[in-house]
């Protein structure tokens, strides 16, 4: 019996094969775009844990310089002979490449690439030395003595070496960090006894930057599910139109004596089938999208957070094993609205022609409600929650809600419409497309989305770059940036600049613990060009005054949000010297908290801090450059114009928006695609409708233009619903899921002429998918359409 029952099944997709490459289809673009942003998650995670493991970044607790320099060698002595297991560092960059020293006799156990308790240390600390990393990043450092060692778990773009290697390949690095271990003697002295010029930072500095990165990562995770949803939209439309299809054969099976049971289980054995074909369609699909994106990933999270990450990618099962879970659950959602339709309904009430729009009918009332619900959902949650899943929960609710909500504001829309109806044809064609309605509704949600997470990103990315780029020109107001090398070549640079009549403002900071987070303190020189520049977000009267007097501190938004601290609030500085708050400032970009204080006060707390970095302004920058070169002995590499400086920025900020960008673009195209299959699926099965009116009087194609029309129609109406839901969706990344992730508040900038430009989009994209059916539909044969007076169809 089950035999036949799949044969009559199967018989189904021989008839009406273009259902079959929908449902394939569907499953294969969402499982894809999910897939793929899992895979980029995966390799990147990957990366992070190699970093842990080789490097115990995240794990172990750090000693630094308080003034961001190197620490003396007889200081690391000392606190060794106090009691102090501490582990030197020496790191820098060799032609891109992060160089990293360790010592391996001395590091926690489990750091570096060689395990002592397996003699391999002896390589590692040969008179020659090794070192270690991918082939990668071995092949990126050029020529060196060292023996290169390939070690696929190091870090990406990172090698691994001994001190004294280090030191030679870095010839002007010092120790920069101490690695803290775990467990430490009791009754050690405190580290200010012994190196007072050195302050421990916690590992939750890293764990701060982890968050940072685990909220890229879940806004990647929500663009995917995203057009994952969309994806399962078509396979929910498939579906249904196959089962709306295959009434006469269920009826026929039902009839015959086939029970419930089996049918149901011979059907869903062969979702599953489908499932796990479209699946591993979806996961190679899925595996060259992430390829294509991974670089932009890599260079984003590197430059934003200095995060490593590998840029090739790697199949690893967790994510092919999750995408195809991803499918299976996606289909059984799909299909299980269908099953249980089937399982509810009455033998011969499957075999009627208007049952299932009767059954349909009756959701898309519960869908109105379930709408309604959701937006009040999301309403309460956004109001009231907090945190960022919260804030992914509101918006999953807002866009889902709006989702359900498109049918039935679409069937108002076709009531309207036909109320001004004055023409027997112009009547019909309301009513035929308010019938129509139940089938494409799954496709319009689609596109709605789509259009909706369009309308949303690229108001964000649009109020993000307009913001960005006033915020690059309140900062980058120097007409030259210069980096020396060390304390005595800043000294010539600024004697240089001075000679020349231009005004030097050095950039020198350090990192400190503010409101009892990481942070850094900077120093500012009294300078007009602050004043005039500098904008900030909530700020007391006069507040450069108050700085330059040493009376006071800015702070940077993230510190002030995550501190809940403002202007008039006192912050402690360094222990025992509190300042208030005179001015609150935007600092896009940045994942830490940050304060200013005036240059005065700050040589006064940070002595042994020294400039290496100088914004210069008033003087030719051609000029000035070339003295630079010549009498500073400023290599032209350290020198960097306004321009530069801005086109770098701005091009960091495009490579950040570029994935969000393509996988925009890709649920659009998936959405479309929706339509197009969702038209072409209905074309056949509505020729019983569209007979008796051929038969009146309507040509062919007219008939085809009618649904040309119909289509394009259908598409700006939902076109013009999704402006309104892309705004809400904006309104909620900048104002909640931007500030839980990354602590700073964008102000949303509308761009109307990028929603008239979506909305024509639309268009056009409605017309081109109701093209090739409108064409076949106008071609169809007279023949075909008289067997449906015949009583053959």
């Amino acid at each position: 019996m089950i035999r036949v029952v799949l044969g009559a099944l199967l018989s189904g997709w021989r008839r009406a094969p273009l259902q079959l490459v929908t449902l394939l289809a569907g499953l294969a673009l969402a499982t894809a775009l999910w897939a793929g942003v899992q895979a980029i998650n995966a390799e990147a995670r990957a990366s992070y844990d190699a970093a842990a493991a080789t490097l115990g970044e995240g794990r172990f607790d750090q000693i630094v310089a308080a003034d961001g320099g190197a620490i003396p060698r007889e200081t690391y002595v000392a606190l060794r002979r106090a009691g102090w297991l501490v582990s030197p560092v020496i790191e820098g960059r060799r032609d891109g490449v992060r160089v990293v020293g360790l010592d391996p006799l001395t590091a926690p156990g489990g750091l570096g690439p060689v395990d002592l308790d397996e003699g391999e240390v002896g390589a590692f600390l040969s008179e020659a030395g090794a070192v270690y990393g991918r082939a990668d990043a071995l092949a990126a450092l050029g020529d060196v003595a060292p023996a290169k060692v390939v070690a696929p778990e190091v870090a990406p773009g990172t090698v691994l070496t001994d001190l004294r290697v280090a030191a030679r390949l870095l010839p002007e690095a010092g120790i920069g960090r101490l690695i803290v271990a775990d467990v430490q003697p009791l009754g050690r002295p405190a580290l200010e006894e012994v190196a007072p010029g050195l302050s421990l930072r916690s590992a939750q500095g890293a764990a701060d930057v982890g968050r940072l990165t685990d909220s890229f990562h879940l806004n990647l995770t929500a663009f995917g599910a995203l057009a994952f949803v969309v994806g399962i939209f078509i396979v929910h439309g498939a579906i249904g139109l196959a089962f709306e299809e295959r009434r006469p054969v269920i009826r026929t099976l039902r009839a015959l004596g086939v029970p419930l049971g089996p049918l149901m289980a011979v059907i869903g054995a062969e979702l599953v089938v489908l499932a796990l074909v479209a699946g591993a369609v979806g996961l190679a699909l899925g595996y060259l999208i992430a390829a294509a994106l991974l670089p932009d990933v890599a260079a984003t999270l590197g430059g934003l957070y200095g995060a490593e990450v590998a840029g090739s990618l790697s199949f690893r099962p967790g994510w092919a094993l999750a995408g195809l879970g991803m499918t299976l659950v996606g289909t059984a959602v799909a299909g299980g609205g269908a099953l249980l339709a089937l399982a509810r309904m009455p033998v011969l009430a499957a075999a009627r022609p208007r049952a299932w729009a009767m059954a349909g009918g009756r959701r898309r009332a519960r869908q109105t409600a379930g709408g309604l619900a959701l937006l009040v959902l999301a309403a309460l949650v956004l109001w009231r929650g907090g945190g960022l899943v919260a804030g992914f929960a509101g918006l999953g609710a807002l866009m889902l809600g709006g989702a359900l909500m498109l049918p039935p504001l679409l069937d108002l829309a076709l009531a309207a419409g036909a109320r001004t109806a004055r023409r027997p044809v112009a009547d019909w064609f309301w009513a035929d497309s308010r019938q129509q309605l139940p089938g494409l509704s799954l496709a319009l949600m689609a596109l709605l989305l789509a259009m909706a997470a369009n309308v949303g990103v690229s108001t964000m990315v649009s109020s993000f770059r307009v913001t960005f780029e006033r915020f690059l020109d309140q900062r980058l107001f120097a007409d030259l940036y210069v980096q020396a090398e060390d304390g005595e070549q800043a000294a010539r640079i600024e004697a240089v600049a001075v000679a020349a009549g231009a005004e030097v403002l050095p950039r020198v900071g350090v990192e400190a613990t503010l409101a009892g987070q990481p942070g850094e303190v900077l120093a500012a020189r009294e300078s007009a060009a602050f004043e005039a520049n500098w904008r900030f977000l909530d700020a007391a009267p006069e507040p450069w005054a108050g700085v330059w007097a040493g009376e006071g501190v800015l702070v940077n938004e993230q510190l002030a949000r995550r501190s809940g601290l403002g202007p008039g609030d006192r912050l402690e500085v360094v222990e025992g010297t509190g300042l208030p708050i005179l001015g609150v400032y935007g600092d896009y970009g940045n994942p830490v908290g940050q304060a200013v204080v005036g240059e005065a006060l700050f040589r006064q707390l940070y002595p042994e801090a020294e400039a290496t970095q100088f914004g210069i302004s008033g003087a030719d920058p051609g000029a000035l450059a070339e003295g630079l070169t010549s009498q500073a002995g400023l290599p032209a590499g350290a020198i960097t114009d306004q321009a530069a400086a801005k086109r770098f920025s701005l091009a960091v900020f495009e490579r950040t928006f570029s994935v969000t960008g393509a996988l925009n673009v890709l649920t659009l195209a998936v959405a479309g695609f929706a339509m197009l299959m969702s038209l072409l699926t209905l074309a056949g099965m509505r020729l019983p409708q569209l007979a008796p009116v051929w038969a009146l009087g309507l040509t062919r194609a007219r008939l085809g233009r009618l649904d040309l029309v119909r289509a394009v129609m259908l598409a700006a109406f939902t076109a013009v619903l999704a402006i309104p839901l892309g705004l809400a969706l904006a309104w909620v990344l900048l104002a909640v899921i931007n500030v839980e992730a990354f602590g700073w508040r964008l102000p949303m900038i509308l761009f109307p002429w990028d929603y008239v430009r979506l909305v024509l989009l639309a268009l056009v994209a409605g017309g081109l998918a109701a093209l090739w059916p409108a064409w076949r539909l106008a071609r169809t044969p007279p023949a075909v359409l008289l067997k449906v007076f015949s009583g053959e169809r």
